[in-house]
């Protein structure tokens, strides 16, 4: 567990209201390019958070094996070996451009999800996928024009703060 670094929480960039399924980030991710997907080994994140609220977790290409809680997923090219990925349904307005789509289930079971993680790994620093992106000027902040991508299209500091959380 020493290795971990960051939970690192992404949206799906999927438009407001199109809900996604483990079974939709499998094929996304592990299919072969050829059939649209990334033709990935591993999905991109452990847990993903329904539109409902539920949280699903995903699992490697044995679709009945449970990806473990530690195990390198593909959620950040540089930091994958070094962090824990979750990911929500959304992320996207209609147009497709980065827009907070959480519902509220989302966001009661985001932070549930979170505060515990938290509780029981306090060590392990809560970013979302753009504050990975490089501090291009040095200055110490990543700021919205440095961003590799809007992901998870919410400022998880700020939200982290919101629900209690002091890092």
């Amino acid at each position: 567990m020493a290795k971990i670094k960051y939970l690192v929480i992404h949206c799906t960039a999927t438009p407001d209201g199109r809900d996604v399924t483990a079974d939709d980030i499998r094929r996304m991710h592990c299919s072969p390019v050829s059939a649209g997907g990334r033709g990935w080994k591993q999905v991109g994140y452990t847990d993903l958070f329904r539109l409902n609220g539920r949280v699903e977790r995903l699992a490697d290409n044995n679709e009945d094996a449970n990806v473990d809680p530690w195990e390198i997923t593909n959620g950040a090219a540089g930091y994958n070996s070094v962090s824990r990925h979750i990911v929500y349904a959304g992320g996207c307005d209609e147009a497709l451009r980065p827009k907070d789509t959480r519902t509220t289930a989302q966001r009661e079971s985001m932070a549930d999800y979170v505060r515990d993680f938290h509780r029981r790994f306090p060590s392990v620093k809560i970013i979302g996928h753009r504050d990975l992106s490089p501090d291009r000027n040095g200055d110490g902040v990543i700021e919205p024009s440095e961003w590799t991508k809007a992901c998870p299209s919410f400022d998880v500091a700020s939200w982290l703060k919101e629900i209690g959380i002091i890092q």
